[in-house]
């Protein structure tokens, strides 16, 4: 083992060890140590000896390949914590900036798209995974992460333990979800796929949960079958669900509570997708006098 690779394995671990006293995400670790890796490839010596400019030239690298707002940004944030809290380097991001993510709308299925999609989606696991999805704004990590006595059925409740930001929060459980998913239990229970107190959604392995790829192709199969030519993903039917609340008149503060929306800002963005809100706006074309 040459010393270039010791000292790198040395530094991985410390920026392993700092991201862990800090409690940091699985997925939130993986993705920085990532970042310095691709970094490290890009200078072609160990991270320490990196300068700003080093830096400077590894952001214009990036921006050369294409590489997408959110992406390059992410890069930024996994070298910022390695040099400012790993190194006690901060001066070596100097020349560093983070890009402005231009701020898209997402796209919307409407009631009779969803329906389609849901009835679409086989077996009953995936059918009903996807209905929770929908009917409680869930995230996908969010519905795999479901055990059985995280269902409340007395107060009407799912409980969401560490949700995005290792949040718990409680999302609502309509009357006909719980039905479904009590419709679930009994056939997962009767084929011994469901463990006592274990995942509400598990995986081939009753000990492991359903993951969230699993989950993405399954809704990816159900928009085909039910014919959709939408561009589909989990996390439509959580914008689903918040837009077709939005246009039933739901306050949206009740809505940002039920997303589980840090700020309201986050939540305005339904405002500008729910077409049912500007189909009752008259225009004041309408209301010119007649030439």
């Amino acid at each position: 083992m040459t010393r270039t690779t010791r000292t790198v394995s040395a530094l991985r671990q410390r920026m392993i060890d700092d991201m862990r006293m800090r409690k940091f995400a699985a997925k939130t670790q993986s993705h920085y140590i990532r970042a310095v890796s691709q970094f490290t490839r890009f200078l072609g010596a160990s991270p320490d000896t990196a300068t700003d400019e080093d830096l400077r030239r590894y952001q214009l690298h990036l921006v050369d390949q294409g590489t997408s707002p959110v992406s390059l940004n992410a890069a930024i944030s996994g070298l910022k914590f390695f040099f400012e809290i790993t190194l006690a380097r901060a001066e070596a991001m100097a020349k560093m900036h983070s890009v402005r993510i231009p701020r898209t709308l997402p796209v919307i299925l409407s009631p009779e798209e969803v329906t389609r999609l849901i009835a679409a989606a086989e077996p009953l696991k995936y059918q009903v995974a996807l209905s929770l999805a929908y009917g409680a704004g869930l995230r996908a990590s969010e519905v795999v992460s479901l055990k059985v006595t995280d269902i409340d059925s007395q107060r009407m409740a799912l409980r969401i333990q560490r949700g995005k930001g290792q949040k718990d929060r409680y999302a609502m459980l309509s009357p006909l979800m719980l039905e479904r998913l009590r419709g679930w239990w009994r056939v997962a229970n009767s084929q011994g796929k469901m463990l006592p107190g274990g995942w509400l959604f598990p995986g081939l392995n009753p000990i492991d949960p359903l993951s969230t790829r699993q989950l993405n192709r399954a809704i990816h199969a159900a928009a085909d079958a039910a014919k959709l030519d939408k561009r589909i993903s989990m996390h439509s039917l959580r914008h689903a669900f918040a837009t077709h609340l939005l246009e039933q008149k739901t306050d949206i503060r009740v809505i940002q509570v039920l997303l589980g929306h840090n700020q309201i800002q986050t939540t305005t963005l339904y405002t500008q997708v729910a077409t049912e809100l500007l189909r009752q706006v008259t225009s004041p074309l309408e209301k010119l006098p007649a030439s």
